[in-house]
């Protein structure tokens, strides 16, 4: 299943059923769980943990170190899940003393000439299409799907349950939920069938909706908007979700759509 002219470290810890191609690189301090396919020109350095039944394809560079000045040589590692993909020379670095990690969850896709930087969370089921690219310390939320040639400003928290059309441009966290489009981003709406897809009941998405109508339609200053939900909306788990994420914002939201300036543009 290992191919000879690939060169594994024998320190590296290789599980059952890995197929390791051709002029691929594995150092030291390397482990990669069963059923894992590792594709031609492949490299992974010291620190990579790849779980079991992923796939990844020729060009990809896992466990770099961070391009990050910070970085002093400090042990830090680069996790990525089980049964996710990594398509074709995407990089994902290690991370740094300020979380001595880099992670990407279980069942995720991250398409061709995608960047992970330093510090990254990635949550479970995302999807970050071709060419996109996150800054250090971004955080993706469960079932995140990030539209291709888009850039991540650094410490942006991305909400679960989130769709970015492609070519955005995130220096704003984005909401839980919620569609993200136009230049300058916007919020666009709810993400209705991908929580369909997802087995959200007409009744959960009439409540997510409502919570946005207040936040993003109704005029309101977000302190404002968010009293006002949690006198007249009733608590759920998702409109608390929203909540949560909304007051926790360290960048503040995704703007509002406005007409004026996509006019200006």
């Amino acid at each position: 299943m290992i191919h000879p002219l690939a060169y594994i470290h024998q320190d590296a810890k290789i599980g059952d059923n890995v197929v390791i191609e051709p002029f691929t690189t594995i150092d030291k301090d390397v482990v990669i769980g069963s059923g894992t396919w590792i594709g031609p020109n492949v490299s992974i350095f010291a620190g990579s943990r790849i779980g079991e039944n992923c796939k990844v394809f020729p060009g990809a560079v896992i466990g770099a170190i961070p391009q990050d000045l910070k970085y002093q040589g400090e042990y830090t590692t680069a996790e990525i899940g089980n049964n996710t993909t990594i398509r074709e020379c995407v990089t994902i670095n290690k991370g740094t003393k300020a979380s001595n990690k880099t992670v990407v969850g279980d069942n995720c896709l991250i398409m061709a000439y995608a960047h992970i930087a330093h510090d990254c969370y990635i949550g479970n089921h995302c999807i970050l299409a071709n060419v996109t690219t996150l800054a250090g310390h971004v955080n993706i939320q469960d079932y995140a799907i990030i539209g291709g040639l888009s850039a991540i400003h650094q410490f942006v928290t991305i909400g679960a349950h989130t769709m970015l059309s492609g070519g955005s441009l995130v220096g704003k966290d984005i909401p839980p939920f919620v569609k993200a489009a136009r230049n300058p981003l916007a919020f666009a709406g709810i993400n209705t069938i991908g929580l369909k897809r997802r087995g959200f009941t007409n009744e959960q998405i009439e409540v997510i909706q409502d919570v946005y109508r207040h936040l993003y339609l109704k005029g309101n200053n977000v302190t404002q908007a968010l009293s006002y939900i949690e006198a007249n909306i009733e608590a759920t788990k998702d409109r608390d979700q929203i909540l949560d994420f909304v007051r926790n914002s360290e960048r503040g939201i995704l703007r509002g759509y406005c007409a004026d300036a996509e006019k200006e543009d």
